[in-house]
């Protein structure tokens, strides 16, 4: 069975301003979906809400994956239920090693596949060699002195290692040099497949010049004001927001 993660209506505020004003999108397992707007649209309280956080508070609206209510669950049991959210700035954690994080992370989200340290470390060489990425990264404190590209690609390697239902990469490009660019979208292009459905959050074109989403929807003042292929993105290129700011008005 394709697991979908419904969003119907989802109503957000932070500090008492309302930033979504009723989102509604389906992503199902295989798609790759690419959620671009202008700054301040509301890309990023998406992102967020939808794993939790307790700054942003729900206020209308549901999200559901396969049928279960998200919203009333904790963060890490939307984690355990096949969430996985890869953050725009990946905090450093000083003397946590990035494999025993991953250990302990895949542990806690598989309690039916528990994996002994030997087991675990096969898997995770296994995956670090899929994409691409050197042996010695995984002995490093966690994201502690990592270049923007390499923290992009410790959260790829998170999210292969977990195998979650879906992912949701807040711009995942923000920060990222050309070269950069080409490897981090090269690693999710390597893990993508029918067994995860992918929500990119981003400002530009530029990334989706090396990850093809079928699906493009433009934010603009909390609501997604219109959806295309990869041929929108594009045009938004060229165009820029300005030209669909007027929709997201209510009249």
């Amino acid at each position: 069975m394709v697991s979908e993660l419904v969003i119907k209506d989802l109503q957000v505020s932070i500090e008492g301003k309302k930033i979504l004003k009723g989102i509604n999108l389906t992503v199902r397992q295989g798609e790759i979906h690419a959620i671009m707007g202008p700054n301040g649209s509301g890309k990023s309280t998406l992102s967020y809400a939808l794993m939790g956080h307790p700054k942003y508070h729900v206020t209308g609206g549901q999200v559901l994956l396969d049928g279960q209510d998200v919203m009333t669950l904790t963060p890490d049991r939307r984690a355990k239920i096949g969430l996985f959210l890869g953050f725009q700035y990946p905090v450093e954690v000083p003397g946590v090693r990035l494999g025993n994080f991953l250990r302990i992370a895949y542990n806690g989200s598989h309690a039916d596949n528990q994996l002994s340290p030997t087991k675990f470390f096969r898997l995770l060489k296994e995956k670090v060699n899929l994409l691409g990425i050197d042996e010695n990264f995984i002995g490093r404190s966690l994201n502690e002195g990592f270049s923007g590209g390499e923290k992009k690609r410790a959260e790829v390697l998170q999210m292969a290692v977990l195998q979650p239902k879906f992912g949701i990469l807040d711009e995942t490009d923000s920060g990222l040099d050309i070269d950069s660019l080409k490897i981090v979208s090269n690693a999710i292009n390597t893990m993508t497949g029918p067994g995860i459905g992918l929500v990119l959050v981003t400002h530009y074109q530029r990334l989706l010049q090396y990850i093809t989403p079928q699906f493009v929807h433009v934010v603009v003042d909390g609501r997604i004001v219109k959806s295309g292929g990869r041929e929108l993105a594009k045009e938004l290129e060229e165009k820029g927001y300005d030209w669909l700011k007027e929709p997201a008005i209510p009249g």
